[in-house]
């Protein structure tokens, strides 16, 4: 099965944190956490149009100034979903700047801030370049256990955690994953091509039977085939599903919330900022410890574990503090 998502921690282990994930056959990238985003290129930064920030920390926050410089003057709306509060950061940040000359860019850039204000209850705020980025209240909408946003090809959402203050931890999931028989499409004599994006995406959407496929996009006077008879070419499998934690103190409420979120996972990235050995201080600044985070990825069923945001008092000690989390995430009963 080739994953839908390929996420890629932007800063490594120890750096800011910022999970950079890119989405097969899609020009579109998801960011969590909007940390130092300076070693990301041009391109990439330009291909985001969704981001979900964990807390406002200045070292999960910092790179909206690099993102905002790269995207002014491009025509582009992104997305960003956070805690309460995070609107307000956002119009200062934006309103930091001089935009007199706002009204005279060819394009216009948009950021949408959405704020989970409850698991049940969004609160968005528009930011529009050509009206200086003043803030337009777009009022609440209702959402269901923490979802941020579904679209046919996936979803994501958001447990409310405590760091200092709140803090999100998300889960992004697969609407399902579709894998095509080439062998059953050469007994048919079909082509393998983009045509298969558009056979996967009816499924997906739960289109009908007579919804028609054009099975040759390129050509002027294309073939069309209905979806009923194409659909034993796809075998549907559950999706695949990434979980990012950061920033968390190790308590009961946060442990179940994050096991629950992040519950058979393909992929857990979590923080593992202190060493086992210093689990009191850990408990001081409400991060984990590599033995904290090994146990959570462990008792939430995860099939494979990243951990990162390691503090940078061990410089030099990351292969000790990976194979902490590794062992105890192994462990058995």
């Amino acid at each position: 099965m080739r994953p839908l998502f390929h996420p890629t921690l932007v800063n490594g282990r120890c750096g800011d944190p910022a999970l950079y994930v890119e989405t097969l056959f899609e020009s579109r990238c998801l960011l969590f956490d909007l940390g130092d985003i300076a070693s990301l290129s041009p391109r990439k930064v330009q291909r985001i149009d969704r981001i979900f920030i964990s807390h406002a920390h200045i070292d999960h926050f910092v790179g909206f100034d690099h993102l905002l410089r790269l995207l002014v003057g491009r025509e582009k709306c992104v997305h960003i979903h956070g805690p309460p509060g995070l609107a307000r950061r956002v119009y200062h940040k934006l309103q930091g700047y001089q935009w007199d000359l706002a009204e005279g860019y060819r394009y216009d850039l948009v950021f949408v801030v959405n704020e989970l204000e409850t698991p049940q209850s969004i609160v968005t705020t528009r930011f529009r370049l050509k009206a200086g980025f003043a803030a337009e209240a777009l009022g609440s909408s209702a959402t269901i256990d923490g979802v941020l946003c579904e679209e046919p090809t996936f979803r994501v959402s958001a447990a409310v955690l405590t760091h200092h203050a709140a803090c999100l931890g998300f889960a992004l999931q697969e609407a399902a994953h579709i894998n095509i028989w080439k062998t059953r499409l050469s007994e048919r004599g079909l082509p393998v091509g983009a045509w298969l994006r558009s056979l996967k995406r009816a499924i997906i959407e739960g289109r009908a039977d007579d919804h028609l496929i054009q099975l040759d996009e390129t050509a002027a006077a294309g073939r069309f085939a209905r979806l009923g008879s194409l659909r034993d070419l796809a075998t549907i499998t559950a999706g695949q599903k990434v979980a990012y934690v950061t920033d968390v103190a190790d308590i009961p409420s946060n442990r179940a919330a994050i096991i629950a979120l992040a519950r058979k996972a393909d992929l857990l990235f979590i923080e593992a900022a202190f060493a086992a050995r210093d689990a009191e201080l850990a408990r001081q600044r409400g991060h984990l410890t590599t033995a904290a985070a090994g146990e959570i990825a462990r008792e939430a069923g995860v099939r494979r574990v990243e951990p990162f945001h390691f503090s940078p008092r061990y410089a030099g000690e990351e292969r000790q503090l990976l194979d902490e989390v590794m062992t105890t995430f192994r462990q058995t009963h």
